[in-house]
C-alpha cells in the first residue's frame, strides 16, 4: 500500500496541471515585484517549519489512539489543494459559484444519510458553530422556553445556551451514560423545555442517547429535538451491523435537526462540520440583506442561511472529492468506520481477559476505556496519569493515550468494586478512529498491558 505522500504526488501535479489550464485562460500577467520571494529563503523557511512542525503527535499512526485526532484522506488534501489554489468563499455565490454547487451536493447526500428528504443545511467550519445554528434556530422558534441536553453531552451545550440568552438544563445520565429518559420527561412536564439536544455518540465515551425514545416523548409533549452527531453521525452508515442498535440512528429522520462534523469520521481536513434542519423554512430565521453581496444570482445563496460569512470553498470541493471515492454506503466510507468498530469491540474483549487491565465500559462506537487495575480510585487515577505520560515519552515504540476523568459514582453504577478513597479518578480513553487500529491491535494492547505495570 503506497504512503500518503506516494498517493499524494501524483494526484497533486495533476491538481496544479488542471489549475494552470485553466488560469490560462485568462491570459499571462506579470505578477506584481511586493509579492516576489526567493527560492532559497523559502525553502529554508519551509525546512525551519518542517523542524516546528516535529513538535507534534503522529496523529496518522496507529500507535497514536489517544483524542479524535487523525489526517484526512489523501484525496480530500487534494481535492482541497485544487479549490484553494483559486479561494473560492462560499459565502456568496459571487464569491464560489462552483464550490456553492459542490456544497449543495455534498449537503444533500449528507442530508440523504440521515434520511432527510426535504432539507436545509450547509457546511460551517466545525461542529460548534453547527450546533450553535442549531440553538439559534430553537430559540427563535420557542424564545421563552429553555433547552434540555445530557450531563455527558458537549461541553459548548452549555456555554451556547448562555451565549443565545435561554436557560440550559442539565439531564442526568443513567449508568450507561445515556440521557435518563425518567428525568428528561420529568423535566418536560413543567413546559419549560422547547428543544431536547440528544447525543448520538459522546465526545467522552461514544455513547448514543435513545433517540428513538425520546422521539416517543414527543407524542405526549411538545418540544423540538436536535441531534448533536458531531462525532457519531456517520456511524449512521453502518447501523444494524457491527452490532450498533439501529433504533437510535433510524429515528434521526423524525428530528428536527442534526449536525454531523465530516472533519472526524468523514476524513476532512479541519475545519468542515455541517448543520441540517428537516424544515427548509427555518431559513427565515436567517434572513439578511448585504448591499454588496448577493447580486451575480437569483438563487440562494449559502450565505443566506448561515450565521458565518466567510467560509472556504476548499471544504466543499474536499468532502465532494472524498465522497466521489468513498460513498457514503456500507461499502464505501461506511467500511472505514467498521473498521475502527471491530478494533474497539475486540480491544474490549482483550482487556476483559487482562489481569492488569479493567474495562470502565463497553464500546458503544469505537471509543474504549479501561483502567489499571488497582483497589482504590486514587491508584487507578494515578495509574491513568502514568500510562499516558510513559506511553508518549517512550524512548523506544511510543503509544498515545488519552484519559477521560469519572466521578465516584459513575465508578460505582458500572459495579466497579474500587474503594472510594476520592471523588473520582482518571480512566485510559483510546479513540481508534483510524481503520489501521483493526490490524494494529496486537501491538497496541501489548504495549498498554505493559505500561499497566
Amino acid at each position: 500500500m503506497p504512503t500518503t505522500s506516494e498517493q499524494l504526488r501524483p494526484w497533486l501535479e495533476r491538481v496544479l496541471a488542471n489549475h494552470e489550464s485553466w488560469a490560462a485562460e485568462f491570459g499571462a500577467f506579470a505578477q506584481h515585484d511586493s509579492l516576489a520571494v526567493k527560492d532559497g529563503d523559502v525553502a529554508a523557511a519551509l525546512d525551519e517549519l518542517a523542524l516546528r512542525l516535529r513538535d507534534n503527535y503522529p496523529f496518522f499512526h496507529p500507535r497514536y489512539a489517544g483524542q479524535m485526532l487523525k489526517p484526512p484522506h489523501p484525496v480530500a488534501i487534494a481535492g482541497y489543494a485544487a479549490a484553494m489554489l483559486i479561494n473560492p468563499n462560499n459565502h456568496a455565490l459571487d464569491g464560489g459559484p462552483a464550490t456553492a454547487k459542490l456544497e449543495r451536493e455534498v449537503v444533500r447526500q449528507l442530508a440523504g444519510m440521515f434520511g432527510y428528504d426535504e432539507h436545509l443545511g450547509h457546511l460551517t467550519s466545525n461542529g460548534t458553530i453547527a450546533n450553535l445554528e442549531a440553538l439559534y434556530v430553537a430559540r427563535e422558534i420557542h424564545p421563552s422556553r429553555g433547552i434540555a441536553y445530557s450531563a455527558e453531552s458537549h461541553y459548548t451545550h452549555s456555554r451556547m445556551c448562555k451565549l443565545i440568552g435561554v436557560t440550559g438544563h442539565a439531564v442526568p445520565v443513567d449508568g450507561a451514560g445515556k440521557m435518563d429518559l425518567d428525568a428528561l420527561e420529568s423535566l418536560l412536564r413543567t413546559g419549560k423545555i422547547g428543544t431536547v439536544v440528544v447525543t448520538a455518540g459522546t465526545t467522552g465515551l461514544g455513547v448514543v442517547d435513545p433517540v428513538h425514545e425520546v422521539v416517543a416523548l414527543r407524542s405526549r409533549y411538545d418540544f423540538r429535538i436536535h441531534v448533536d452527531a458531531a462525532y457519531g453521525g456517520f456511524f449512521s452508515l453502518i447501523a444494524g451491523t457491527e452490532g450498533i442498535d439501529p433504533l437510535p440512528w433510524q429515528a434521526i429522520r423524525q428530528c428536527d435537526s442534526v449536525v454531523v462534523d465530516p472533519h472526524k469520521h468523514g476524513l476532512q481536513p479541519y475545519g468542515c462540520g455541517a448543520v441540517l434542519f428537516a424544515d427548509p423554512s427555518v431559513g427565515r430565521f436567517y434572513v439578511h440583506d448585504s448591499p454588496y453581496t448577493y447580486f451575480t444570482s437569483d438563487e440562494l445563496h449559502l450565505g443566506e442561511i448561515s450565521l458565518e460569512c466567510s467560509r472556504p470553498g476548499a471544504a466543499a470541493a474536499a468532502l465532494w472529492l472524498t465522497l466521489k471515492m468513498l460513498p457514503l454506503r456500507a461499502d464505501g466510507l461506511g467500511a472505514v468506520l467498521a473498521a475502527g468498530r471491530r478494533a474497539a469491540v475486540r480491544w474490549h474483549s482483550l482487556i476483559e481477559q487482562s489481569d492488569r487491565l479493567v474495562p470502565f465500559q463497553r464500546p458503544e462506537l469505537d471509543i474504549v476505556t479501561y483502567f489499571p487495575a488497582e483497589p482504590t480510585l486514587s491508584a487507578i487515577d494515578a495509574g491513568s496519569e502514568r500510562m499516558m505520560r510513559d506511553g508518549m515519552s517512550a524512548a523506544e515504540d511510543p503509544v498515545f493515550l488519552s484519559v477521560l476523568r469519572a466521578n465516584a459514582e459513575a465508578f460505582a453504577r458500572r459495579g466497579i468494586a474500587a474503594v472510594a478513597d476520592i471523588d473520582g479518578a482518571r480512566v485510559v480513553r483510546s479513540v481508534l478512529m483510524k481503520p489501521e487500529s483493526e490490524d494494529y491491535l496486537g501491538r497496541l494492547h501489548e504495549r498498554v498491558v505493559a505500561l499497566a505495570g
